[in-house]
This record gives C-alpha cells, structure tokens and sequence, in this order.
C-alpha cells in the first residue's frame, strides 16, 4: 500500500513520521481511502495513548500524513518468547483500554487492533497505531475501508486480521465497540503468555476455533483477576462481554490495586532477582547529580547538575515490576541500572 518514512520538520524542529501511499498501489483509490480514514480517525481523539496526527496533504499526486514519530517497539516484539509479567500486561491493558474508550465515546471502532499495532515508548507508554480500517458507527465507514482475510485484500466483506477477529464478524456481522474489546482480550491473552488464543494450520482453522472453541486456561503467575478480565473479553457472544473498553479499565485497575495493597514476598520466602536494563540514552555528565527512584510499577532516574534547580526525568524503567533496590552502572561507559525485586538486606 505505502511506505512510512522519518523525516525532520524544519518549521517545528521535530522528527516526525510520514505515511505515503504508493502511487501504483492499485487500480482504484482504496489505499488512499484507507489513510484519508486513518487521518480523520486520529486527529479527532486526541488522547496520549493514540499516535497524533499532524498533517494531512498531497503533493505530485502523492498523498501523504505527516505524524507523531513514535520510538519504541510493538507489542509483539516485547513479549518476548514467555510473554510479559503480569504487572506489565496489567499497566499496557489499562492504557490500550484507555484508548479504546476515547475512540468508541467519538463513535469510532478500531477493528484492527492487534499487538503489532500496539507500540510501547521508550518511557513505556503505550501507543496504538493505524487507524486505517476505523470505522464511524453513527454515519457508516468514513471512506473505502479495506476488506483483508488474513492481512490479504480479499472480497469476503470482513474487515481486520484474522486472528483478532471476533466470532460476530465471522458470522457476517458489523463490527462494533465489542469487536474492539474481543481484539483488546487477544491482545492481553498473547501479552501474557505469548501465544495467542486460537490458533490453527490454516485460515479455516483459525475461524472455526475462534467460532467454538475456548480460550486454553491462563495458570499462574497471571492472576486469577486478569485472566477473569481476559475470559470476558473473549466471550463468544458480544452480549456477554464488557460492552464498553472503559468497564475493562476499570476491572484491570481493581487488580492492579489489589495486587499493589497487598503484603510484598518475605525476603526469606524467595531470593531477590537481579534485573538489568541499558540507559544509553541518559546523557549523564560528570558532576551530575542522580536520584534513583524504585516503585511498586518500576523505576526512574532524575538527573540533575550540581545546582540541583532542575530534574530531568527518565523512565519508568523494568516496567511493571517492584524494584526494591537500584545501583547506576557506568564501567566502561556502558551506562546502565541494576534492579531487584526484593530487599537485599
């Protein structure tokens, strides 16, 4: 369909992101339809864990959108090969339903969501991206949305990625905010265990599993709170799930709570784990001053000169996780911070 380039704007001076359609993209103006949807999407929102959009324009018979640079990587990159804690699902699902609340209170329903277009900061901020199949529920579709199997423009009449569709679309349903929140459990599924719900060796496969099939069971360590939260949003009936992304909110928050006011492991039971993490990008000078801060939700590190007038914050570091004790790092110019989760004394 396109490409997406980094670019500097020299007005503002500030890095950007600039998504092109390819001008041989195909016979009719689908492509450019999609990122005419995705522009309008996203410049209504305006919410911290939605990619801003900037610019919208069209030069030599390209069109273009110039947007928020975001640095970071996917969900999907992160979860790595066991998935992610539980306090980090637990913190990215309370953003991703943030989100989708500020979307659906404008009327409009992703149906894309998914972890490749889910992108965490370096800050650890989550960012969801590609608003190019949203659709508006009080005036129908913005404009020719794509209709892909699979990823692959198809003519089924269904519109997003497969393994995130829910059982409704399959059936030849709209998509509305419930579709959304049955994507938002297929994405908290695979953050916790890395695998995704419903799998299966071919398209058809896939669909009949989502179609009949439930979920297999999430054990410790996800607890039981989360994997309840998840369970619902995979509900095959789109009346038995939450019927708003804001209610998801809410119940993750409840086990975030509950998981923060309760009493933290004996330091006898278990062994503190040592955890390490880069702060290459820390331009930390010599006389500088540093505060090392640890949470219950991760790390920070203020920085300051020896006047100490001003603090720069960077962070949260190990995200999700408790860090009981912090030690800065720079032999060898290598710059990091080494964290445990539990007191070491």
């Amino acid at each position: 369909m396109g490409v997406v380039y980094r670019a500097y704007d020299e007005l503002l001076h500030r890095d950007v992101a600039v998504k092109v359609v390819n001008k041989g993209a195909g016979p009719d103006l689908t492509p450019r339809g999609n990122l005419l949807n995705e522009a309008r999407a996203s410049s209504s929102l305006g919410h911290p864990n939605i990619c801003t959009i900037h610019e919208v324009g069209e030069t030599e018979g390209e069109f273009f959108i110039v947007m928020e640079l975001v640095k970071g990587k996917s969900l999907r990159e992160i979860r790595g090969d066991t998935g992610l804690s539980p306090e980090s699902v637990l913190r990215y699902g309370v953003q991703l339903s943030s989100a989708l609340a500020r979307a659906h209170d404008h009327g409009i329903v992703h149906r894309d969501l998914k972890s490749a277009n889910v992108v965490i900061t370096l800050e650890g901020m989550v960012k969801v991206l590609d608003f190019g199949l949203a659709k508006r529920m009080e005036g129908g579709v913005l404009e020719g949305p794509t209709r892909s199997f699979a990823g692959v423009q198809e003519t089924s009449g269904v519109s997003g990625t497969l393994p995130y569709m829910a059982p409704e679309i399959l059936r030849g349903e709209p998509a509305d905010y419930r579709s959304d929140l049955w994507a938002l459990g297929v994405v908290l599924y695979e953050a916790a265990c890395r695998r995704p719900p419903f799998t299966g060796q071919t398209g058809f496969e896939i669909s009949s599993t989502i179609m009949r099939e439930p979920p297999a069971p999430l054990g410790p360590p996800v607890p039981p709170g989360l994997w309840a939260v998840i369970q619902r949003c995979l509900t095959k009936e789109p009346l038995q799930r939450y019927q708003r992304a804001s209610e998801i909110q809410a119940a993750l928050e409840a086990v975030q709570s509950a998981a923060i006011v309760s009493s933290p492991p004996s330091p006898d039971a278990s062994q503190p784990t040592l955890m390490l993490h880069s702060v290459r990008h820390v331009h930390v000078r010599k006389g500088d001053v540093l505060l090392l801060v640890g949470t219950t939700k991760g790390a920070f590190i203020l920085r300051s000169n020896r006047q100490r007038k001003r603090w720069e914050v960077g962070g949260p570091y190990f995200h999700g996780h408790a860090v009981y004790a912090l030690a800065y790092d720079a032999r060898a110019g290598r710059r990091r911070i080494w964290a445990a989760d539990l007191p070491l004394w």
